[in-house]
């Protein structure tokens, strides 16, 4: 077997073109973006695979409608710092931003947003153009909110976008402080936590009982800080921390003295860059500029799952009694912190993992490639068990029935709509037809 055939457009006519039934390219087809995805979700083991990279071009930023025109290929870090030179910015706070835009969009892209900021990047979209499975190319407007609804969040099987209209605002500083606490501790301040006005985003560190927590509020005295701060910040989280793990993980052969020095090193780095560097900042100063070879989730293996915000004080102290036991277990650990996220309710795409109420999402993370299938598949009892609910490019081994629990009459409208924009299934590979078909 040879493989899917990879089609790199530099014109949107190539997408149409490549899709109309009449040419030489064979289903099915899967867009693709950075490739950042957790799952198969972009994978096809034949047919063509769309790399949209190449369509990477910011084509209108208009400060008077507070909107920005985008191809599909443009990496997040990159739109954030050309908004930030005309004094605009992302309403969202967004984590990975090596990952392009159109990938955010047809995918789950979260980070810690408050205020009236929607909790995916795909919430800020005004209006995109597709060509669609049959090589028709269409637009969707503002107007025309239940089919923009489906089209956000809907994992390219609807067609491959190329244009998206976004929406910015003004630059909005904001104040950042940091704690330090127990899982006990932060199990009686989460639930409140979840239900103010504030931006969350927590790591924790199970084996040494420790949550450090980034608290971001919206002030008027607030002052948008220097990129360096930020951009030193994520370097060493997103880059520093995983190079060193591994280094550790080669070189220390003593299980229990390689996880000390690696925890003890997390500790360090959340105390000394988090609390000694970052006090206040903005969506354009967290949002660093990222390119191809500046991508966080490269070699790193991870698993994102949701949970009601109204159960989290009690789901995160069984995940920390979950971790141990599976390493008391199976002798496995992730190596990495588990990040959180507060995610406010939102409705803008059918498919939300959010759209009935406010999620904290917990993403598990590790460097280490060995055990990680198994952790994955455990995590994922976990999460059934405590309510979870998936995202289909970030969370790994979901049961094909499961997905019909918690999305509902949501999942089957959404198929139904699918099966009209591709009836002959041109745009579904293996992994998402489990779900979908």
């Amino acid at each position: 077997m040879s493989g899917p055939t990879i089609l790199k457009p530099v014109r949107p006519t190539e997408i149409r073109d490549a899709l109309n039934p009449d040419s030489g390219y064979l289903p099915p087809f899967r867009p693709m973006g950075a490739n950042s995805s957790a799952t198969d979700c972009t994978f096809s083991s034949t047919g063509t695979v769309i790399d949209l990279t190449g369509l990477d071009q910011i084509k209108n930023i208009d400060a008077y409608s507070d909107t920005v025109t985008t191809q599909p290929g443009v990496r997040i870090g990159d739109l954030a710092r050309q908004l930030a030179e005309h004094g605009l910015e992302l309403a969202g706070s967004h984590d990975l931003m090596s990952r392009t835009v159109g990938g955010a969009v047809a995918g789950a892209c979260i980070g810690p947003a408050f205020g009236d900021d929607g909790a995916f990047f795909a919430s800020q979209v005004k209006s995109i153009r597709v060509i669609t499975p049959n090589g028709k190319s269409i637009e969707i407007r503002p107007n025309q909110r239940n089919l923009l609804n489906t089209f956000r969040l809907s994992f390219g099987m609807l067609g491959v976008i190329y244009e998206v209209t976004l929406k910015v605002r003004p630059i909005r500083p904001f104040g950042v402080t940091h704690r330090r606490c127990t899982f006990d501790q932060f199990a009686g301040v989460v639930e409140k936590l979840s239900n103010v006005d504030v931006g969350l985003k927590f790591y924790l560190l199970p084996f040494r009982d420790r949550v450090y927590l980034d608290l971001r509020r919206y002030s008027q005295d607030a002052l948008a800080t220097h990129r360096i701060p930020w951009k030193i910040k994520d370097w060493g989280e997103s880059t520093i921390l995983p190079k060193v793990f591994k280094s550790i993980n080669r070189i220390v052969p003593v299980a229990g003295v390689r996880y000390r020095l690696i925890d003890k090193i997390s500790q360090m780095t959340q105390g000394l860059v988090n609390n000694r560097l970052v006090s206040s900042g903005s969506n354009s100063t967290a949002q660093l500029s990222s390119t191809r070879a500046h991508d966080g989730s490269k070699g790193l293996h991870y698993s994102t799952w949701f949970f009601p915000a109204a159960d989290f004080a009690i789901v995160v102290q069984a995940y920390r009694d979950f971790c141990l036991r599976i390493r008391e277990n199976c002798n496995y650990r992730c190596d990495m912190p588990t990040v959180g996220f507060r995610i406010g309710r939102d409705q803008s795409a059918l498919l939300s993992p959010s759209f009935d109420e406010p999620m904290v999402a917990l993403r598990a993370i590790s460097t280490q490639a060995k055990g990680w299938e198994d952790f994955a598949i455990d995590f994922g009892d976990f999460a059934r068990h405590w309510g979870g609910v998936p995202i289909f490019n970030q969370t790994r081994d979901i049961p094909a029935d499961y997905p019909r629990q918690v999305f509902g009459s949501r999942l089957t409208f959404f198929r139904k709509i699918r099966k009209q924009f591709d009836p002959e299934n041109r745009m579904m590979n293996p992994f998402l037809s489990q779900y979908f078909l």
